[in-house]
């Protein structure tokens, strides 16, 4: 039996979904207390409980995967402890629902790598929040799948049937999990190579026009984009109300995107300075690995390493919840990080 602190280094969901993906991986029961410490509710949310119910059900369901607290009962929201015994993974057809704006997104994160592991494909369908700023969103997700597979074929895919923003949810996401024929391969991102594409879309959904008209001019004055790079998307009004600003950034070698979500009380203008701080920073650097991927990218790493396949790639930061991760997977896996400094980011790789 694992034994983990959820009030660990960043102190977040981040623990419980990597412990709850690798469980399953890996075969190794955990209990965890103080889930979500850190956060200003700790405990399990609903979007947590969601994930929880996930992995339960991609382990072959309550009659061989048990998640229970520390008590005894069933896990609910705001339960701050939790034991998990894993079963073996099924690949199938399965239906998520948050039942909130809570990130669907999380969802995946927890089921992803125990189904990749799989012996055939599996398809899901998500609901609930699809860009929501606590989460990794749809569109960061979809278009960096290729970079998980390192030198292979993606191992998903995604389509969107309809968006869903805090603080009415309501997406819809199909997932498509494709179990690579010859096992995970090493992942290798040290350059960025040429920029091929830079643009911004402004996702809005039942809110006034000139909110994105404000946001696009204050990006455009910000970056000295050309007009051709801002785009407007105007969604149908029953998808909000919901504003996100987002940069895609499409080099040789990786494309990185970055977001800004509109909020109550926050000015457009406000919504578009972030996005800049975001991509003026990162352009400032070489690392081709901007701090929100790298440790996403750490699971993939780990699980090819482990079949001898071992990658690296440059990071642009360090943030302390890859710190985090990095220490939970050494939990479940017979890896080791090695981070070393690299001209202003970090080196990640797995230790000899």
């Amino acid at each position: 039996m694992i034994e983990l602190d959820g009030s660990q280094g960043e102190g977040g969901g981040q623990i419980l979904r990597t412990a709850l993906a690798l469980s399953l991986i890996s075969g190794k029961p955990f209990c965890m207390e103080n889930i979500r410490a850190k956060r200003p509710k700790p405990g399990l949310m609903r979007q947590h409980l969601a994930c929880v119910q996930a992995a339960v059900a991609v382990g072959g369901g309550a009659g061989h995967t048990q998640a229970v607290s520390s008590g005894g009962h069933a896990a609910q929201v705001g339960e701050t402890s939790l034991v998990f015994t894993p079963g073996k993974v099924c690949a199938g057809d399965y239906e998520f629902a948050v039942g909130s704006a809570g990130s669907c997104m999380l969802v995946l994160q927890t089921v992803l790598w125990p189904l990749v592991l799989a012996d055939r494909t599996s398809t899901l369908k998500l609901s609930g929040g699809t860009h929501n700023p606590m989460a990794p969103s749809l569109s960061f997700l979809k278009l960096l799948a290729p970079y998980f597979a390192g030198s292979g074929p993606a191992l998903f895919d995604m389509e969107l049937r309809r968006h869903g923003f805090y603080p009415a949810g309501g997406g819809e996401v199909a997932v498509r999990v494709h179990p690579p024929v010859k096992g995970l391969a090493a992942i290798n991102i040290m350059q960025r190579g040429e920029l091929l594409e830079a643009y911004v879309e402004c996702l809005h959904a039942g809110i006034a026009r000139g909110v994105a008209e404000r946001e696009l001019a204050t990006l455009k004055g910000g970056l000295g984009w050309h007009d051709e790079q801002l785009r407007d998307r105007a969604l149908r009004s029953n998808e909000g109300p919901g504003n996100v600003l987002q940069a895609v950034l499409q080099y040789e070698h990786i494309t990185e995107v970055f977001s800004s979500y509109g909020d109550k009380g926050m000015s457009s203008e406000r919504v578009a300075h972030e996005l800049v701080k975001q991509v003026q920073a990162y352009q400032g650097q070489q690392a081709p690995v901007g701090p929100y991927l790298a440790d996403q990218l750490m699971i993939p790493l780990a699980l090819a390493g482990t079949r001898g396949q071992r990658g690296r790639y440059w990071a642009a930061e360090l943030t302390e919840h890859a710190r985090t991760n990095a220490a939970v997977i050494e939990k479940f896996l017979p890896v080791k990080f090695a981070l070393e400094p690299l001209s202003g980011g970090v080196l990640i790789a797995l230790a000899p």
